[in-house]
């Protein structure tokens, strides 16, 4: 079983997380930032990706240490789930629409944490989000699995589709990524022997 549980405690922050990788896209999601929920749930649910999460954090400063320390989490849940990468794609990629918004997305389980991320958004904020920590999730996430991740908006104007057409192939990426592929069995996708 592909699972992951993630407990982080911090002066800003306390998080519990469970992950499993092999899942229905069933999740429980309650960050304390609303937006980020329903970012995540997206996630979950188009990635297939089973995943409860708890966050208590200093939102009333504002939701940058949640949305960072969720990131942090999250990634560290991936990279302990799939363990060794035996088996698996590594590889994933999709370019996906959002109404008007449509977003590259692909990732490479490589073992070298590298983020090229190149969407502006039209606006500085999603509701009360702050849309600038939509980068900032993704760059604690790729530090902590460490992939490479690429998300690229090819067009798009509303900021909240641009930021859910990237969640969303976020997860399809992944979730093509962290598939196992029969023809590999346990055999480690790499010339290396080690990811």
């Amino acid at each position: 079983m592909r699972f992951a549980k993630i407990d982080r405690e911090t002066a800003e922050t306390s998080i519990d997380l469970t992950l499993d990788l092999d899942g229905i896209g069933d999740s429980s999601i309650n960050t304390g930032v609303g937006f980020l929920d329903h970012m995540l749930t997206l996630f979950s649910r188009h990635g297939r990706f089973d995943i409860q999460l708890k966050c208590e954090g200093d939102t009333y400063v504002d939701d940058h240490h949640s949305v960072e320390d969720i990131g942090i989490c999250l990634g560290k849940a991936f990279s302990q789930a799939l363990g060794e990468m035996r088996g698996i794609n590594r590889y994933g990629h999709i370019i996906l629409p959002m109404d008007e918004s449509l977003i590259l997305c692909a990732v490479d389980i490589s073992g070298r944490a590298c983020l090229c991320f190149e969407s502006e958004f039209t606006s500085e904020k999603i509701g009360t989000f702050d849309s600038e920590l939509v980068e900032e999730f993704f760059a604690a996430f790729v530090r902590s699995s460490g992939i490479s991740l690429h998300i690229k908006k090819l067009s798009g104007k509303n900021s909240h589709h641009i930021a859910e057409g990237i969640f969303k192939a976020f997860a399809r990426a992944m979730k093509t990524a962290c598939e196992i592929d029969p023809d590999l069995g346990d055999e480690i996708p790499s010339t290396k022997g080690v990811l």
